[in-house]
């Protein structure tokens, strides 16, 4: 793949090119296809680098060549035609078309509503990351007492994501309901250190634990994305227990580093399917817990 106006730079702290971009996500496209292929993509565009605006871009310009794949997708009155990522050529298109971050949905093209993945964002109101770890290895075992399997990652920005991954039953709507169902059982257990309100103003120190990324349509940054940040940090997937590690930082690793992990200590997601489970045993255990209380 040729890409226009390879030195052009996209992060002007670090000296990254639009043309480095490109080769990070040709590197990294066997282990971030795992995680994102066959999802429909909206596009975090800085056409001008990161210092300048940037967009999101959800319809797939007529300019994109035919051979990248297409998911038609309705919406209200309409209906939008989403990229997909299934090679590394289209990893590398968006670079050049400056898609520093692609977000993905939760559910893959050949059924939209039926999502495979759940995901709690943990959005600190301050800087104090150890205590998004904590709050990570909280839920993880909650969910792990309800028969499910957490995966951490590190957002790249401020926080950490807790993936699930889930057999292809159900819809969108009983994801996020269990999703919220967990959160309130956390919130509960935790009131002051962690909280369901999405105003900042009202959330004090606490943590929140936001599951709205679990709807129709809604996205998440994909394992690898970097992000338009100073430094360009990637979200990446962790190990469990490196949740305990008090010095990880959630842009601990960057578009230039991550190599040396990923040579080290591969993808620690490559198992991630495997682990995919039904919600009905978990929704009853999460009844029977609630009626405990």
């Amino acid at each position: 793949m040729k890409v226009s106006k390879p030195d052009k730079v996209l992060f002007p702290d670090a000296g990254i090119t639009k043309g480095d971009l490109a080769a990070y996500y040709e590197r990294v496209a066997p282990q971030m296809l795992r995680h994102m292929k066959d999802r429909p993509i909206s596009m975090q565009r800085f056409p001008d680098g990161i210092a300048k605006h940037g967009f999101f871009h959800k319809d797939v310009p007529d300019h994109f060549p035919d051979w990248i794949k297409r998911v038609q997708v309705p919406k209200k009155n309409g209906t939008v035609t989403h990229a997909l990522a299934c090679n590394a050529d289209t990893l590398v298109y968006l670079a050049d078309q400056a898609c520093i971050t692609p977000h993905v949905w939760l559910s893959r093209a050949d059924e939209l509503e039926r999502p495979d993945r759940m995901v709690f964002d943990l959005d600190p109101s301050d800087g104090n990351f150890a205590d998004v770890r904590r709050a990570a290895r909280s839920i993880g075992e909650l969910l792990d007492g309800l028969g499910l399997t957490p995966f951490a990652m590190t957002t790249g920005s401020r926080g950490v994501h807790v993936w699930v991954p889930l057999r292809r039953q159900a819809h969108f709507d009983e994801v996020r309901g269990f999703a919220r169902d967990v959160a309130r059982v956390m919130v509960e257990r935790y009131p002051d250190r962690l909280t369901l309100e999405a105003r900042k103003q009202k959330r004090g120190e606490r943590i929140l634990i936001d599951i709205m990324r679990n709807g129709y349509a809604q996205t998440v940054v994909p394992p690898y994305a970097a992000r338009a940040k100073p430094g360009a940090p990637v979200a990446t997937p962790l190990r469990w227990r490196e949740l305990s590690d008090s010095s990880l930082r959630p842009d601990k690793f960057t578009v230039r580093n991550i190599g040396r992990r990923l040579s080290r200590v591969g993808d620690p997601w490559e198992e991630i399917a495997r682990h995919a489970k039904s919600l009905g045993p978990a929704r009853r255990r999460l009844a029977r817990l609630a009626g405990q209380r």
